[in-house]
């Protein structure tokens, strides 16, 4: 490992220690497939993501190589040596592979990426970056995105490779570029997008001159696959911190090529129409229902808290007593966000269930402060249907007033609304609300077949059971039958 930089030494020293414990830990399998590769008459060295992250003292066990072997040799070398390989990136030259190493008494999988010498670059029309190999790992590293994974550490002599200064850029906790930034975003315009995730992830600074090619070159991202912008996207709101990214991709204009509708809610208010600033109040949301997050990271419930007011910008007037207001923006958001997660080619499912987080978020409100009746909260529960947790934490992530005394109450009256669904939860079964009588009873009172009459006594019944809760079945088919005889 390098000696110490003249002018940091204590933070570079502690990043050394660091990443010489952590490569001490995955020397084993690392080692042992440098050797072959070693054997083979090839080069092998651990690099980018996986040396920062060892730098950082949080290296996983996903561990990323670079070669100056061509992938048809890595195959070679590497099929019987691991547990189960994969070659669906060998086109870019990947070749994926798992193993299980020793790590200290345990054992542990590995899920490892070996890819060759490479450079790449988009044409001004291209979706897809064009692939051409390299011959030596300078060559690699120059074309790496930022210069904390422009590092490479050579196998199994641990010989450290820093051509850039990627080192140092970590201890300041910097996010520069190998090249020029144009150059690279130009080679790569989602690195725009990497800028801000990372930003995001590691709590770096991105460097002025890389932030002011990102504002310079923001719609060259329009290049870039959506499938790519979204998974980019992704791995940027999962982040411990994406309120740090949103604001760079604000700031330098990119958000206005991916979620238009972010910035968008930057709406201006003058002193006659005072209201909170959405774009602001939107990133708070987020922040809290991370806060309230319990089992990890869920996407959709972000997704929810930073997009469910973005129906507010097309629905705001101007009232005559000076007020300002956002009516059935709940709707026009969902609509809208159904449009953009389509666009950005995310599941049918997650489009779904976002779209109607954002629908519901209102919801609570609507019923006031008062008691909560039995068929209203039968409704609420029908309607969050298997979203009830999230729309849970979402509801009270959207109160960001700094009045405590109505922070107070809103947060007690959610309180009231929860004890209600769990005390008609233990008398019924909220999750699976259904009428009294199923569709062949149906048929059965009514002596008729199949079709459109018994989709209609079925809503009849459903409606009933929302209204009064559970029914005997005497009463139920009492009921459908008085029904039926008004029909």
């Amino acid at each position: 490992m390098p000696n110490a930089n003249e002018d940091n030494p204590t933070a570079l020293s502690q990043v050394q220690r660091r990443a010489v414990s952590e490569l001490l830990r995955v020397s084993p399998v690392a080692d042992d497939l440098a050797r072959r590769f070693q054997d083979a008459g090839f080069g092998l060295a651990l690099v980018g993501g996986s040396v920062r992250d060892a730098l950082l003292g949080r290296l996983g066990n996903d561990l990323d190589f670079t070669t100056d072997a061509r992938p048809e040799d890595v195959l070679k070398i590497v099929r019987p040596w691991a547990d189960s390989v994969w070659d669906v990136g060998i086109a870019f030259g990947t070749v994926g592979a798992q193993k299980d190493g020793p790590v200290g008494d345990a054992v542990q999988r590995f899920q490892i990426e070996v890819t060759t010498y490479r450079s790449e670059a988009y044409d001004r029309t291209s979706r897809k970056p064009e692939v051409s190999y390299g011959t030596s790992i300078e060559e690699d590293l120059v074309r790496r995105d930022f210069t904390v994974n422009a590092m490479a550490v050579a196998l199994p002599e641990k010989e450290f490779i820093d051509p850039h200064g990627g080192l140092e850029d970590l201890a300041l906790r910097v996010l520069r570029t190998p090249g020029t930034p144009e150059e690279s975003f130009s080679d790569d315009p989602l690195r725009m997008m990497r800028a801000a995730r990372f930003a995001a992830q590691l709590d770096f600074e991105v460097a002025p001159e890389v932030v002011s090619a990102m504002k310079a070159m923001a719609g060259r991202i329009e290049i870039v696959s959506a499938e790519r912008v979204r998974d980019e996207l992704n791995k940027l709101l999962l982040s411990a911190n994406p309120r740090k990214g949103l604001a760079l991709l604000v700031d330098t204009g990119l958000a206005a090529y991916v979620v238009p509708e972010l910035p968008a809610l930057r709406l201006e208010s003058d002193e006659h129409h005072r209201h909170k600033d959405v774009y602001e109040h939107s990133l708070t949301v987020l922040d809290q229902a991370i806060a309230l997050e319990e089992d990890g990271p869920d996407l959709v419930l972000r997704l929810a808290a930073l997009l469910h007011d973005i129906g507010k910008p097309r629905t705001r007037r101007f009232e005559p007593d000076g007020r300002v207001s956002f009516h059935h923006h709940e709707v026009v958001g969902a609509k809208m966000t159904k449009k953009r997660m389509t666009a950005l080619k995310y599941s049918n499912e997650m489009v779904k269930d976002v779209s109607r987080l954002v629908e519901l978020h209102l919801r609570f409100h609507g019923y006031g402060t008062g008691e909560w009746t039995d068929s209203a909260v039968r409704r609420y529960v029908r309607d969050a249907g298997p979203l009830l947790d999230r729309l849970h934490k979402l509801t009270r992530s959207d109160c960001t007033t700094r009045n405590k005394r109505k922070a107070g109450a809103l947060s007690r009256a959610y309180d009231g609304l929860e004890e209600r669904i769990a005390q008609l939860k233990e008398q019924e079964e909220l999750d699976a609300i259904r009428p009294d009588l199923n569709g062949n009873e149906i048929q059965e009172v009514l002596g008729i077949g199949p079709g459109p009459m018994i989709g209609k006594a079925y809503a009849f019944l459903l409606e009933l059971r929302l209204e009064n809760g559970p029914m005997e079945r005497d009463a139920a088919v009492s009921a459908l039958k008085e029904w039926w005889a008004s029909q």
